[in-house]
C-alpha cells in the first residue's frame, strides 16, 4: 500500500468520526478578494508544516500564531495550514488560530474525501481547500469541486502527471497545483512542473508549483515554466532568516512573450 492509500484509509476513518459529530459552520470565515492578484513576481504560499511522512520532524515545536504573523510580515499572498494530524502533526486547531491571527487567504491543506471535511475547513476559517486528483475518483471530484465552489471556497486541484493534467483542465480549475513530489513515492523532481505546464498556457487557470523549491534558481525554473505562484513549506520552516528567504524566492515573472520554455 502507498502512502497516499494509507492516507486515505486514515481519512475513510476520521470522516466515520466527523459525521457523528456537530460543529458551528461558517463562524471563522473570512472573505477575501482576489486571491492571486496579476502582478510582476511570483506569489508565495508559505506553509506551516511541522512533519511530513517523507521528511519526518521539520519543526514540531512551531508556534502557528508565530509564524503565520511572520509570514504576512514578509510578504506570503497567502498561508497554507498541514491540519491532517496522523501523518503530519497538524490540526483544524492550527487553522483556527492562524486565521484568528492574520487576514491573509488560508488554505486548509489536508486530504479531501468528503463534503463534511470542506464544512470543517470553512468552519476554521479556510478560503480555499485542497482537492488531490490522485486521491479521488473523478466522479467525486467533480463532486466535492461543485460543493467547495458553492460554499464560496477556492480551490486548489492538484496533480502530478499528464492524465491528472487532463482531468483538472475539463474540471475547469481556476487553481491548479502541479505537485513535484509524486505522492505514491514521495520522490520530488521539478520536471513534472515543466513538463505539464504547457497544457494550461492557452487557459486562464492560474498554475502553482508545489514542493520541491529550495532556492532561487528554482524558483526561477518553474516561473520560467509558467508558473505564477508557489507553495513553500519546507524551506521556509527550516528558515533561520525568514526576510532573507522571502526576498530570495520572490522572483520577478518572466514578461509576456518570453520563451517560457528558457531555462
Amino acid at each position: 500500500m502507498s502512502i497516499l492509500e494509507k492516507i486515505i484509509a486514515q481519512k475513510e476513518l476520521e470522516v466515520k468520526e466527523l459525521k457523528k459529530q456537530n460543529f458551528e459552520q461558517g463562524s471563522n470565515h473570512k472573505k477575501i478578494g482576489t486571491i492571486f492578484p496579476n502582478r510582476d513576481s511570483m506569489h508565495i504560499i508559505a506553509e506551516i508544516k511541522r512533519s511530513s511522512p517523507s521528511k519526518g520532524a521539520i519543526d514540531m515545536a512551531v508556534d502557528p500564531i508565530t509564524q503565520a504573523k511572520q509570514y504576512e510580515k514578509h510578504g506570503a499572498s497567502a498561508i497554507s495550514v498541514l491540519t491532517d494530524n496522523t501523518f503530519f502533526n497538524g490540526s483544524m486547531d492550527d487553522l483556527r488560530t492562524v486565521r484568528s491571527a492574520v487576514d491573509l487567504p488560508l488554505l486548509c491543506k489536508d486530504f479531501m474525501i468528503d463534503p463534511i471535511q470542506i464544512d470543517l475547513a470553512k468552519s476554521a476559517g479556510a478560503n480555499i481547500i485542497l482537492l488531490i486528483v490522485a486521491a479521488l475518483p473523478e466522479s467525486k471530484l467533480h463532486e466535492l469541486y461543485r460543493y467547495a465552489k458553492q460554499q464560496g471556497l477556492e480551490v486548489l486541484v492538484e496533480v502530478h502527471n499528464e492524465l491528472e493534467m487532463e482531468i483538472a483542465v475539463n474540471l475547469g480549475a481556476d487553481l491548479i497545483g502541479v505537485n513535484n513530489r509524486n505522492l505514491k513515492t514521495f520522490e520530488v523532481t521539478l520536471d513534472a512542473t515543466e513538463r505539464l505546464a504547457p497544457m494550461v498556457e492557452s487557459l486562464s487557470s492560474t498554475l502553482i508549483s508545489e514542493s520541491g523549491i529550495r532556492s532561487r534558481e528554482d524558483v526561477k525554473r518553474v516561473a520560467q515554466a509558467g508558473a505564477k505562484v508557489i507553495l513553500v513549506g519546507e524551506t521556509l520552516m527550516r528558515s533561520n532568516d525568514l526576510a532573507e528567504t522571502f526576498s530570495d524566492i520572490r522572483v520577478p515573472l518572466p514578461s509576456k512573450g518570453a520563451d517560457t520554455n528558457a531555462r
